[in-house]
């Protein structure tokens, strides 16, 4: 009886207790229905704005006459672009894709290939972990990534081989697709992408989501190798922004895996050439899921470059350094000479009409001796010069009182105790400094620099300098000129060249000559340009213009920017001076007995110049061959203007290792005297130096 009493006022706790529960349940639901309702209304609409950037082509590349030198050329591509897709989303994707294209599978690696395994055979990698070590793992709250580890340690070579062809296109095109950042495009497959894969492909769009056809693009090289190592290369879509500037370029907006230019040119005026990529935005729900796509901006090509080169000038230099190279090697005493260089530039305006540059080296792949473009090396290589310094002793000379105009000595050669007689080529007599230049007197130059040097010369007696500054005043004076320092060429890895560093008086005397210090053809160039246009160092430049990319319309689009000429410094020199080196310089080319006149003696544009042969050592790719003292070399220089009244080309000319021995070849001369007549000649059909600006 009191059992049956007891039952009713449990269930009647029960479900009063129950009705509590149900009524705070409800209370609850209505407080957060009344407080919070709109928000998560608004939470559940709300919408996110995702800018989505796509690249455009690059500017184009054109000389001085606007003929095209770099441009791109289109092709097919297919594209994927991760708008919020799973996993499993991108690998059934890259399933459907897999068979209608080809994919190359070479950049697939083991990792890859396990890690799809697992994806496809999850029993049987599960398997791979038995129950007592899964138990261990619980127990110790490892995380999955530590089983997965597991699990990728214990796939064997027997169950990899599972994998058929199909299975790695899938696990290659799965790799671009997960290559970049969501909402960034990213390059499935762009090259030899068939017609027949860009068809199928396009039909079957709707299916293959994130999947797009599209035009790529690649840059051609109309004029095939020639200034090909200076114009210099764009990374492929599969290598992306060069590790060592990646935050660089991040910085300023480029995705990982955008092209870029990764050398000379193409790195040097990247910003320029790059564009400004499209935009679209996309408008997607909290979950990722693409409701609209808006169109920001349409995008803009990169602009063009217009350069100062001349393109037949260049063709035509490098086929006359390529004939006389092959021509000298067949002299005596050349095994070693493999190069030569030629820069050729507006005296007035720094513009650099050619710079040329061969080399002679074994292809690895075919074992076979080749010519190859090293135009490179017309500032990035520096060498011992000769004699073609002694303009700049001359006026260092002056500008200290060392000498004054028309000061005379005699050419006989100097002993100083514990060194071999310092002399020139040949007695030359009593010269004074025009006719020092005319002979190429190294006697002369030594006088010169004892003079500045503050120092006492008596026969095969110690020397001794009071001016600890000599080096100095000379190095400074001479880099006035370009030589010894960056000659400001708009391109990077320009080398200044190798300064000597012990400060014995014998070495202040190789020093006037060219034998000391090492200096390359660019600063040769800009040497002769600046004592050609009496007295400024001009800013060597490539870039001419900058303009926008081409309308439809238009055979070149309008400037966005002209370079005009920098001068870097004037030179502290009288116009009396500089008048004595100019008519030395003539008389080197246009007086019998000057250095140069056998070769440029009947020249018509009268030109003007010094000549350089300097005793050097060999330290070249063969230098490991030899031992500890490397092999005696002859080098070869000339630098010219022309005409020597109002000139209008200056150039430079430097050929190293040219010879051993005593025959001289006469490469540089012979280089010279070709490449100043192609100027001439061309010339004469246009206005080569100065064409019109459009």
């Amino acid at each position: 009886m009191k059992n049956r009493k007891t039952q009713p006022l449990r269930l009647n706790l029960l479900f009063f207790s129950v009705f509590i529960l149900f009524s705070l349940l409800v209370l609850r639901l209505g407080f957060v229905q009344i407080v919070y309702g709109e928000n998560y209304k608004r939470e559940l609409v709300r919408k996110e704005e995702v800018t989505v950037t796509n690249p455009v082509p690059r500017g184009i590349i054109v000389d001085r006459n606007y003929k095209v030198i770099v441009d791109n050329i289109p092709k097919n591509a297919i594209t994927y672009t991760n708008q919020g897709a799973s996993q499993n989303d991108m690998l059934e994707t890259a399933g459907k894709l897999a068979k209608l294209i080809q994919k190359n599978t070479d950049k697939v690696t083991e990792r890859d290939k396990k890690e799809y395994w697992i994806f496809k055979n999850p029993t049987l990698a599960d398997a791979k972990i038995t129950p007592k070590e899964r138990a261990l793992f619980t127990s110790k709250n490892r995380s999955d990534k530590e089983l997965d580890k597991l699990k990728l340690e214990r796939i064997t070579e027997s169950d990899l081989k599972q994998l058929d062809k199909e299975d790695l296109e899938i696990i290659s095109i799965y790799r671009e697709f997960t290559s970049g950042y969501k909402f960034t495009m990213q390059m499935v497959k762009n090259e030899a992408v068939s017609p027949h894969e860009l068809a199928v492909v396009s039909e079957n769009l709707q299916s293959l989501h994130g999947v797009d056809t599209t035009t790529d693009w690649e840059r051609s090289y109309a004029f095939g190798n020639t200034l090909k190592s200076l114009l210099g290369s764009v990374t492929k879509s599969d290598e992306g922004l060069p590790a060592d500037q990646l935050d660089h370029f991040l910085s300023r907006g480029y995705s990982r895996n955008d092209r870029v230019g990764k050398s000379y040119l193409e790195m040097q005026y990247e910003e320029i050439l790059n564009g400004h990529k499209s935009k679209a935005k996309n408008i997607t729900d909290k979950v990722g899921n693409v409701l609209e796509t808006q169109v920001v901006s349409e995008g803009q090509r990169g602009k063009n470059l217009v350069l100062s080169i001349d393109m037949d000038l260049q063709q035509a230099v490098e086929k006359i350094i390529k004939n006389e190279l092959w021509s000298a090697k067949k002299s005596p005493g050349t095994s070693l000479l493999d190069r030569a260089y030629v820069v050729l530039m507006d005296p007035h305006t720094g513009e650099i009409l050619s710079m040329a540059g061969k080399r002679i080296e074994k292809n690895k792949e075919t074992g076979k001796v080749e010519m190859v473009d090293d135009a490179l090396g017309t500032f990035t290589t520096t060498y011992n010069v000769g004699s073609t310094v002694k303009g700049a002793t001359i006026l260092t000379g002056y500008k200290t009182g060392a000498i004054t105009p028309n000061t005379y000595f005699n050419d006989r050669g100097l002993k100083i105790k514990g060194t071999p007689l310092k002399k020139s080529y040949a007695y030359l007599g009593t010269l004074n400094d025009i006719d020092a230049l005319k002979k190429s007197s190294n006697v002369y130059m030594f006088h010169t620099a004892i003079k500045i040097g503050k120092g006492h010369y008596e026969y095969d007696k110690p020397m001794h300098l009071s001016e600890p500054r000599a080096f100095e005043l000379i190095r400074n004076s001479f880099a006035s000129y370009g030589l010894g320092i960056r000659t400001g060429v708009d391109l990077p890895n320009e080398q200044t060249g190798f300064k000597g560093t012990s400060k014995l008086p014998g070495f202040l005397l190789d020093l006037v000559i060219g034998q000391y210090d090492t200096y390359s053809a660019m600063q040769l160039a800009q040497y002769i340009s600046a004592i050609a246009n009496d007295g400024y160092r001009l800013k060597p430049h490539l870039v001419r213009e900058i303009r926008d990319p081409v309308d439809e319309n238009e055979e070149i689009g309008p400037i966005v920017k002209e370079f005009r000429p920098t001068v870097l410094n004037s030179i502290d020199v009288k116009q009396e001076w500089l008048n004595r080196v100019h008519r030395g310089f003539k008389k080197v080319m246009q007086e019998p007995g000057g250095t140069a006149y056998k070769f440029f003696g009947d020249a018509p544009y009268s030109p003007a110049g010094k000549t350089g042969t300097a005793e050097a050592f060999y330290d070249g790719p063969k230098r490991s061959k030899f031992g500890k003292i490397p092999p005696a070399v002859m080098n070869l220089s000339l630098v010219s203007y022309a005409p020597s009244q109002n000139p209008e080309i200056a150039m430079a000319v430097l050929v190293p290792w040219a010879y051993q021995g005593k025959e001289d070849n006469r490469a540089s001369l012979k280089i010279g005297r070709r490449v100043m007549d192609t100027y001439f000649e061309l010339k004469k059909t246009r206005r080569l130096a100065s064409p019109k600006r459009r």
